[in-house]
């Protein structure tokens, strides 16, 4: 007859717990990465008065700094037109084990006499852990669940925290030599 308070003690601390731990596996707090219909998309415009050619010359060099290893056919730059697109890429670490990711994305910047507009979007994602295909994938179906309570994995707040930070740190980093 004495187990029976160890028993309800027991009852009662895995009531308390319990919710804590299933709270833990489903946190979705609320990343802000901006969209645009319904994709991940970072846009910034600037006015700028240091002219196009300079604007231009700025941008190319950020450019090549920042993905030194783009290769002639990867990227696109159109002097006449002020545009240069291409890829960028950066790894996210998700996990304490050495999970992470590969995000993949389509970069383009516009230079006009007034300014310049940057554009980060159609990104992707390539997760390098045992047992997942690494493969290729948009990262709004993942995106999408996340932010409707169901993330794919545990790692995925860590996932879009990191992909948020560096996309915002791509972008700072493009205005800080825009901007001189």
């Amino acid at each position: 007859m004495k187990r029976t308070p160890l028993v309800i003690l027991c009852f009662m601390v895995c009531c308390l717990v319990l919710p804590s731990v299933v709270f833990a596996q489903t946190d979705t707090t609320k990343i802000d990465i901006p969209m645009k219909n319904g994709k991940v998309n970072y846009e910034n415009t600037s006015k700028n008065i240091a002219g196009k050619a300079e604007l231009f010359k700025r941008a190319s060099k950020w450019f090549s700094r920042v993905f030194p290893d783009q290769s002639e056919g990867k990227i696109i730059v159109d002097d006449q037109a002020g545009t240069i697109s291409g890829l960028g890429l950066f790894k996210v670490i998700t996990s304490d084990s050495g999970n992470y990711y590969w995000l993949k994305f389509n970069i383009s910047i516009t230079v006009t006499d007034t300014g310049y507009t940057y554009r980060a979007y159609n990104y992707y994602e390539k997760p390098i852990e045992k047992g997942i295909t690494n493969e290729y994938s948009k990262i709004e179906y993942r995106w999408w669940d996340y932010r409707q309570g169901h993330p794919w994995s545990a790692e995925d707040k860590r996932l879009f925290t990191g992909l948020n930070n560096n996309s915002r740190t791509l972008l700072a980093s493009l205005k800080t030599i825009m901007d001189k």
